[in-house]
């Protein structure tokens, strides 16, 4: 058995006891592959380093779903890493898309005569859908979140909030697109 495969198994074994040192042999052995990782997607040190805190804080609260049958341990964790960059560099580029660029708006030369008055108001609408609904929609479009934020937030699974999505935006389409 390699010495590598050696410090493998033993921070697998570490990890599925909960045992803290898991952390520090996976730091030590993984860190600056899986910031690599991160900086390829981020291409931005500052979120790459808090996507990396984030991403050892994941593979900590989800040690027990570790299965090697599975994944071997350095695709499991690079699969986080990089789903963690890419929440991370979603949320920061949606921080800073939320502000109105006036100058780059076409909403001025839109022609009114085509618009049906009566279906107008958004928040009106979204308003008369099933709450649950009206809160996936609001998290999303209206606060600016990501799915998975407003998963993490909302505490609802990111497959419910899809899901949730898919619906409320249905409902919105026949108000609409009659």
């Amino acid at each position: 058995m390699s010495l590598k495969h050696s410090i493998e198994q033993q921070i697998i074994t570490l990890l599925a006891n909960e045992d803290e040192r898991a952390l520090n042999l996976l730091y030590k052995n993984y860190s600056n592959s899986l910031y690599g990782v991160i900086l390829k997607v981020t291409n931005n040190e500052e979120i790459a380093e808090d996507a990396l805190q984030e991403t050892f804080i994941k593979v900590w609260k989800n040690a027990k779903k570790y299965d090697a049958k599975k994944a071997k341990l350095f695709t499991w964790l690079y699969r986080i890493a990089r789903n963690t960059a890419i929440d991370k560099l979603r949320s920061f580029n949606n921080r800073f898309q939320k502000e109105v660029q006036i100058d780059k708006s076409n909403v001025y030369i839109l022609p009114t005569m085509n618009l049906n008055q009566d279906v107008i108001d958004l928040k009106e609408h979204v308003a008369r859908l099933e709450e649950k609904y009206q809160i996936v929609l609001k998290a999303l479009f209206f606060e600016g979140m990501t799915q998975q934020e407003a998963s993490d937030e909302l505490e609802i699974p990111l497959g419910t909030i899809k899901s949730r999505l898919k619906i409320g935006l249905r409902e919105l389409k026949k108000v609409y697109c009659p």
